[in-house]
């Protein structure tokens, strides 16, 4: 990043002067006469740092330097004086004067402190523009960790979800994070309403009446989630005389509210389920209406078996959660030991993984030669879709890092099935 200099002088020969001195050394300088000519250059990203003179007509370098920090209390500002005293270098530092120097002033000295402010408006800057990108991402970004093909699917079908606002079906494995996708498709489409989840493989036939729909005595999960998001999961497992009143309540989008009177329903209907709906539906255990009712949009989110790539970053991003939480120092990422499992309980299976590891619990595990092998395809897959990422797709640059020849290169990554454009 290159920062400029703003310096701010009423001698014109001095202010010509310093300004050669500064733009010798490499600084872009940007001169100015008076505290209103340097307030036109002032905004709370400004890419530099200001040199002022302390005496100057009308507003002083005081008045800069408070109105500086109203602007941006971070922006580093240099105070200068040829007539300096102990308790003006007092003020200066107390009004939050990076530094306060009194001429003369060596060339040695000044470039010194107006590198170090520099140095600081850099990390500033640097820290405000991560904070910014981290802000700008969504929650699909946020929340859906992993980098395989599947897994950008995934996020590209949340937001358009989202962005529709419609009812949505989704579905996949135990494990595999059915309601996380359900919280990250409410929070892009706004996530201050309300978000009322309700598990509906623990609901008997008596406790789906009151807990969905309500009664004289409380809300309704319906009712409490107006405005907002009902998220279902289990839904297959919601007992079929009570799935006609579920199903007239997404058609008219309206209920009785726990008093009884008519409420107009704003509401989006996520349902869930890891078992085979259709077939349910033709087996006579799921009324097939609801079903057409509630497939809408369809998401299936893919088992972890099927994106081998993402098992390294999920699990290291489980072990942190898990160290943080239980403030403790264990676990290492043993990535070949990781992809020889196949993980039947998905997501879930992992982050309990990760939290023995991070409570020194875990165990080695045995791996068949069979499963080596495997292992150590994926752990080479993984490996090279990393510098992939890394280096946005440059073939050359990810053969000087795996240290290997271009050809070698391509020969693997036709054989792990890898194409290196959708890294770039």
């Amino acid at each position: 990043m290159s920062l400029s200099i703003l310096l701010v002088d009423d001698d014109r020969e001095v202010r010509e002067a310093l300004g050669q001195s500064l733009e010798i050394a490499g600084y872009p300088v940007v001169l100015a006469g008076s505290f209103i000519e340097a307030m036109d250059h002032i905004s709370p990203n400004f890419a530099g740092v200001v040199l002022s003179d302390v005496r100057m007509p009308g507003k002083d370098g005081f008045a800069l330097l408070e109105r500086c920090k109203q602007v941006d209390i971070d922006l580093p500002v240099i105070l200068i004086t040829g007539e300096g005293d102990v308790p003006m270098a007092v003020r200066a530092m107390e009004a939050g004067a990076l530094n306060f120097l009194e001429k003369p002033v060596s060339n040695e000295r000044l470039m010194a402190v107006v590198a170090r402010a520099c140095e600081l408006r850099a990390t500033v800057l640097d820290n405000r523009s991560l904070k910014a990108r981290l802000a700008a991402k969504d929650a699909a970004e946020r929340l859906i960790i992993g980098q395989s093909e599947a897994t950008q699917n995934l996020r590209r079908q949340l937001r358009v979800v989202a962005t529709a606002k419609s009812d949505a079906l989704i579905t996949g494995e135990t494990g595999v994070g059915k309601e996380l996708a359900a919280r990250v498709v409410h929070a892009l489409s706004g996530g201050n309403a309300p978000f009322i989840a309700v598990n509906c493989g623990m609901l008997t036939e008596g406790l789906t009446q009151a807990v969905l729909f309500g009664d004289s005595t409380r809300k309704g999960a319906f009712e409490r989630a107006d405005g907002g998001t009902l998220f279902l999961d289990e839904i297959g497992a919601m007992p079929l005389g009570q799935q006609v009143n579920l199903l007239r309540i997404l058609e008219e989008r309206s209920i009785e509210d726990h008093l009884g009177r008519p409420q107009k329903l704003d509401i989006r209907v996520l349902a869930a389920s890891h078992e085979d709906l259709p077939d349910m539906a033709a087996k006579g255990r799921f009324r097939p209406d609801l079903f057409f009712r509630l497939d809408v949009a369809r998401l299936k989110i893919p088992p972890l078996r099927e994106r081998p790539e993402d098992i390294g970053v999920l699990y290291t991003h489980f072990l942190k959660e898990a160290q943080a939480e239980f403030g403790l120092p264990h676990g290492q990422v043993a990535l070949a030991s990781l992809l020889a499992k196949n993980w039947p309980g998905n997501a879930r299976e992992l982050r309990n993984h990760a939290q023995r590891a991070a409570m020194g619990l875990d165990e080695a595990e045995s791996a068949t030669v069979t499963g080596l092998s495997a292992a150590l395809e994926r752990v080479e897959a993984h490996l090279i879709e990393q510098r992939l990422m890394q280096f946005n797709g440059k073939i050359s640059e990810v053969c000087s890092a795996l240290g290997l020849p271009r050809k070698t290169l391509y020969d693997k990554l036709k054989r792990h099935g890898i194409k290196p454009e959708r890294f770039r």
